[in-house]
């Protein structure tokens, strides 16, 4: 199958939207942005297919370009970006993926965005304990050339109960385990771009597989599943 690549038109329309951003314009517009979406649809859902070579991906999520400004003090109505998620199947496989598409700001995330309570406490005694796997994980060359450092947000000091001046404080802080990697114009609209997110993804493995091994586990290795 021939791989979609992403219209530069798409680009240019959500950059004239970002200037015109009322509902009068954007359903002048409407059957453009339609023919646009439908497109970029498709490159989701080939990355989709390839991302499926590696790992158990259960379903992709494409989100509404309609802006949600009930609690929002900007009350412009439509998003000026494209976006979806891919979640993976079963319990077992803990993590998620996410691309967002937008002139000069396009970029892929893989993590851990709200983990729920319960999760959170799990992980923050598997730091406290001991960090060290997370360490070499997050250090091997590969990885680090590929994602960075992790990102996302965090305490201004100890969560409850653990000590503000342990070693690993810097991970156990967070509230989000996310790594994200930015992408140029440019390499959007590279033939090459479906094959560079993939890989991407591919090398956030070695994270996902520690972290559901961590939140399928108590702290004794015990499985919580069986």
């Amino acid at each position: 199958m021939e791989k979609t690549v992403i219209n530069k038109e798409a680009f240019a329309f959500v950059k004239t939207l970002a200037a015109n951003n009322n509902r009068d314009w954007f359903n002048e517009h409407k059957d453009q942005y339609k023919l646009l979406e439908t497109g970029v649809k498709e490159f989701y859902q080939q990355l989709m297919e390839q991302m499926r070579l590696h790992d158990d991906i259960e379903r992709l999520k494409m989100f509404r370009i309609y802006r949600d400004v009930r609690f929002s003090k900007d009350k412009t109505p439509f998003k000026t970006h494209f976006a979806g998620s891919f979640s993976r199947a079963g319990d077992r496989l803990r993590g998620g993926y996410y691309l967002r598409l937008k002139p000069g700001e396009t970029f892929i995330a893989a993590g851990f965005w709200e983990p729920n309570k319960e999760d959170l406490l799990r992980i923050r005694k598997e730091l406290e304990m001991d960090a060290t796997v997370f360490r070499k994980v997050f250090s091997e060359p590969v990885f680090r050339k590929t994602w960075g450092s992790i990102t996302g947000e965090e305490l201004k000091t100890a969560p409850k109960g653990f000590e503000k001046d342990h070693p690993d404080i810097d991970l156990i802080r967070k509230k989000q385990f996310i790594f994200v990697r930015n992408f140029t114009d440019a390499e959007v609209f590279s033939p090459d771009f479906h094959n560079q997110v993939n890989d991407s993804f591919k090398r956030i493995r070695p994270y996902f597989d520690l972290m559901s091994d961590i939140l399928t586990t108590n702290l004794n290795g015990e499985s919580l599943l069986d």
